[in-house]
């Protein structure tokens, strides 16, 4: 695939949140205009197609170009290839199976690419975000290494994920590959993943820690642990390294299927450095029986040693046996974990972009 950067296509995208749809265009990897919010009326069906109907209008209206094709992610589970979007918990009115897709094509008469928003945030990391970084400022150091595979995790109501190998979006049969949210958690045995990585499990710790009984939300449990707020400061600060534990657990697991760049955005991630730190704890940690979680060694690239660490390829010539010959040699398997750099939307965004012309062609 050539570089979206290089392209003058432009598309129409949506990140479609179940609170608020963020419309945009992008041309060569880039925003176009200044994105459109509406509120995403997913209780209400017929309102809710009209709000996207006209969002999509309004960026045409002020465009120059005439796109190409709409790209765009919805949150959860559907039968993308055909753009029916089906059961959502937070979009209620799409209960019972919508032809989104088809019905967009006919009113705007342009091609519809729709796929989950944590396969296409990871789509938009791999192309646009930390994996070129990565490989740029390996490429800098004169380094043969280059990194092809990444996991893109979402953190905020709900616990998303992406997986993309060699600037492929890895998709699975029913369009439901890497659904994290719903893997088992070692640190929580009776609930799935998700319970311990949601804005909900922050909230329900610290409570359950403090004894608070006033609703609360995410942003405030994040003031007291920063004692900008008063409350139960402690509680705060283990309420946020839980939810690092949980999401370490997760991503143990991840890494040793898949063997990838980790990746965090999401709404939450302005807290990386309350719960990156219990993240790190389990992935460098050991089980029971003292065996290493990890086989490879992982770095945690929002901490400048340790990023100039994973960057430092230790590597050196070894011979080739029964030839003159020598080879580089790395003795050591990396791994690196990073807070996003680009806003979830943004990522989501290159990612509709990036999609909608690889199926193009």
């Amino acid at each position: 695939m050539s570089s979206i950067y290089n392209d003058n296509r432009t598309v129409l995208t949506l990140d479609a949140g179940g609170t608020n749809f963020v419309f945009n265009a992008m041309q060569g990897g880039k925003s176009l205009i200044e994105p459109i919010k509406k509120p995403a009326n997913g209780d209400n069906l017929d309102l809710c197609l009209q709000t996207m109907i006209d969002g999509f209008k309004a960026v045409i209206e002020k465009l120059e170009q005439k796109p190409v094709a709409i790209s765009f992610a919805f949150p959860g589970p559907a039968d993308y290839p055909n753009g029916i979007i089906g059961d959502l918990g937070n979009l209620p009115a799409f209960r019972g199976g919508v032809a989104l897709g088809p019905m967009l094509e006919h009113h705007f008469n342009i091609p519809v690419f729709i796929q989950n928003d944590g396969d296409l945030y990871a789509y938009g990391e791999a192309l646009g975000g930390i994996l070129p970084e990565i490989n740029n400022e390996l490429e800098k150091r004169e380094s043969s290494k280059r990194y092809k595979n990444i996991i893109g995790l979402t953190l905020g109501t709900g616990f998303g994920a992406g997986l993309v190998h060699n600037n492929k979006l890895i998709a699975g049969d029913n369009s439901i590959v890497a659904e994290v949210w719903n893997i088992s958690n070692s640190i929580s045995p009776e609930r799935n993943a998700e319970e311990g990585v949601s804005t909900r499990a922050i909230i329900n710790v610290y409570n359950e820690l403090s004894g608070n009984t006033e609703a609360l939300m995410p942003k405030d449990v994040f003031d007291i642990a920063s004692g900008t707020k008063e409350g139960d400061k402690e509680a705060a600060l283990n309420a946020f390294a839980v939810f690092g534990r949980h999401i370490g657990d997760s991503v143990a697991n991840l890494i040793n299927l898949f063997d990838g760049i980790v990746v965090i955005g999401g709404g939450l991630t302005g807290a990386s450095k309350f719960y990156m730190p219990a993240v790190m704890e389990v992935l460098k940690g050991k089980f029971g029986n003292g065996q290493d979680r990890l086989v490879q060694k992982v770095y945690c690239l929002d901490n400048a040693d340790e990023q100039e660490a994973f960057f430092n390829t230790n590597s050196h010539p070894i011979k080739v046996p029964f030839t003159d010959k020598t080879v580089d040699y790395s003795p050591e398997q990396k791994i690196a974990i990073a807070t996003s750099r680009l806003d979830a939307s943004d990522a989501i965004a290159i990612g509709a972009y990036a999609y909608a012309l690889n199926q193009l062609g």
